[in-house]
């Protein structure tokens, strides 16, 4: 399984549809972002991990939440930047496993390259997330025109239909 690393303030100040709400509610960004990332790690099996600077918080200790086996939401320490606590793990995993760092910091993606991950600019991202996005649905679309028989009796056999139908009327 492909693990990617994210620094999300990062996409979030370089993706374009994320730029343009940002100043109006942070956590309404935060949580589309969120609902991405949930959706492009399931459909492609990787295993992401949205990493959040903490850098100005008061919170000692890191804190992660498992949304799904998918997808892991990681706020770093007090006075810790996503750039180092995703450093920190490249360093321990990065030439064991199949890692992709998702950054526009330049030093941050040299950085991460000599410790056996390959990186991505947050907009190369962007591409790519979209593209899977469109996928998922062309995918939906092709889904719901092939089962659009939602109710019962759209699935049943007619003999079956008539069976019921007449002990319906039986009442």
């Amino acid at each position: 399984m492909k693990f990617i690393f994210v620094d999300a303030y990062n996409v979030i100040n370089s993706w374009p549809n994320l730029k343009e709400i940002r100043d109006l509610d942070f956590a309404v960004v935060r949580q589309k972002l969120i609902e991405i990332m949930e959706n492009y790690a399931v459909f492609n099996g990787y295993k992401v991990f949205l990493i959040f600077d903490a850098y100005n918080s008061d919170i000692i200790g890191d804190r992660k939440t498992d949304i799904s086996n998918n997808l892991s939401i990681i706020y770093t320490s007090k006075g810790e930047l996503a750039d180092t606590y995703i450093e920190r793990l490249v360093h321990k995993l990065g030439k064991k496993i199949e890692i992709m760092v998702v950054t526009s910091d330049y030093m941050e993606q040299q950085t991460v390259f000599q410790r056996g991950a390959y990186r991505v600019s947050a907009l190369e991202f962007y591409d790519d997330v979209y593209k899977v996005n469109k996928k998922i649905r062309h995918e939906i679309k092709k889904n719901s025109q092939n089962n659009f028989r939602f109710l019962l009796t759209d699935n049943l056999d007619n003999s079956i239909i008539e069976k019921l139908e007449n002990i319906r009327r039986l009442k």
